[in-house]
């Protein structure tokens, strides 16, 4: 079957790294692997800060404009699909292309990682909220990639619809941290130098809100731990970068900036464990690669998070801040898990190896290929 992906935040191809640009490229080679022809529908960015109603009108005028061109060239049998699938659907980033097209074509509309947040229906993003919901209601079928996005859907949907949603764990390719773990070892004296260990580490973007909320949160947490021996190696970079570096203790961290997909096998390899609040994160792929690459994880227990990290047999996780009640409580729970990972290295090998364990059987390529490959074959049968 030939697939037209759209991905509604950021194309797959765009240059700088994140977690859904590594998505969006994971999706398409689990399409493939399922057996399908995938094909870039757009590049055209649906993302909008709910600041300037201006922009949201500017932003689906380039998408309509988009959806025409694409309907022009597909009826004239251009490299036609057979399907639409769009990435990353929801009141922020809405589908302006996908659905129009599919309806011209009369070919089936999917999509994945949809997810529908009533609160925003008379907020900043009422127009978003708006036109995801119907994109939702019209899709054909729905993967939700956590328990929460799929019970919303669900709720949203009604019992006549049952059986359009299917939950899509968070993937990856687990073989190339696997292969990394075996050099552990040289790995950190290359990676990370000779500072004494644990080495912890945490990869995320460097930007204003809830990323930069999560860093504040890490770093009032391990000031609780300056009596344990740590390092800390940092991976990322963003316009809140000298806030984060004035947060951290410099004696201590190791800033590594913005790296390439390719090295974070050995970057979470060389590591002894990744710790992450994960304030208001959708489930956090740096928790999944850390977890392939065979070391534990210590993260608040968010959204999609719990599905990815089970706690207490791959990682530690702690309630999240709205249920912990302070900021304050948070960060002395969060201190705790850590530190009770830091100083248990039994404990950190043994949930080490469950996540391993764990991400091969779960999360990997060759599972989501399958979970993507069975839904879609009930569309076109």
């Amino acid at each position: 079957m030939r697939i037209a992906f759209y991905s509604t935040i950021k194309p797959p191809d765009h240059p700088v790294p994140s977690g859904d640009r590594r998505m969006a490229r994971l999706l398409m080679a689990a399409l493939r692997r399922a057996g399908h022809t995938v094909q870039l529908a757009s590049r055209v960015r649906a993302w909008h800060d709910g600041r300037d109603p201006r922009n949201a009108a500017t932003i689906r005028g380039r998408a309509e404009r988009a959806a025409a061109r694409l309907i022009d060239r597909w009826r004239a049998g251009h490299d036609r699909p057979d399907l639409w699938f769009t990435y990353h659907l929801y009141h922020k980033t809405p589908d302006w292309i996908g659905p129009p097209v599919a309806d011209a074509l009369g070919i089936p509309y999917v999509a994945a990682e949809a997810s529908h947040a009533p609160k925003q229906a008379g907020g900043p993003w009422a127009t978003g909220y708006a036109a995801a919901e119907t994109a939702i209601r019209r899709a054909d079928h729905l993967f939700a990639m956590s328990r929460d996005d799929a019970d919303g859907l669900n709720r949203l949907l009604g019992p006549q619809e049952t059986g359009k949603v299917t939950l899509l764990r968070p993937f990856l390719d687990p073989r190339p941290f696997a292969a990394a773990r075996a050099d552990r070892l040289a790995l950190r004296r290359r990676m990370l130098g000779d500072a004494p260990g644990p080495w912890m580490i945490a990869v995320a973007m460097m930007r204003e809100g809830d990323k930069a909320r999560s860093y504040q949160l890490l770093a009032n947490a391990l000031d609780h731990l300056l009596d344990c021996r740590w390092s800390l190696a940092v991976v990322g970079d963003g316009p809140v970068r000298p806030a984060i570096r004035a947060a951290l203790d410099p004696t201590r961290v190791r800033f590594l900036g913005r790296r390439d997909a390719a090295d974070l096998p050995a970057l979470m390899a060389a590591a002894d464990l990744l710790v992450w609040p994960a304030y208001r994160e959708a489930y956090g792929m740096a928790l999944l690669e850390a977890q392939a690459a065979g070391i534990p994880v210590a993260a608040g227990a968010v959204g999609g998070v719990p599905d990815i990290v089970e706690d207490g047999v791959t990682g530690l996780l702690v309630p999240p801040l709205d249920m912990a009640g302070s900021g304050r409580q948070f960060e002395r729970m969060f201190a705790r898990a850590v530190g009770d990972l830091l100083g248990d290295p039994v404990l950190r090998r043994s949930l080490g190896q469950a996540a391993m364990d764990r991400v091969a059987r779960l999360h990997s390529l060759d599972a989501a290929a399958r979970t993507l490959g069975d839904a879609l074959r009930s569309l076109t049968s």
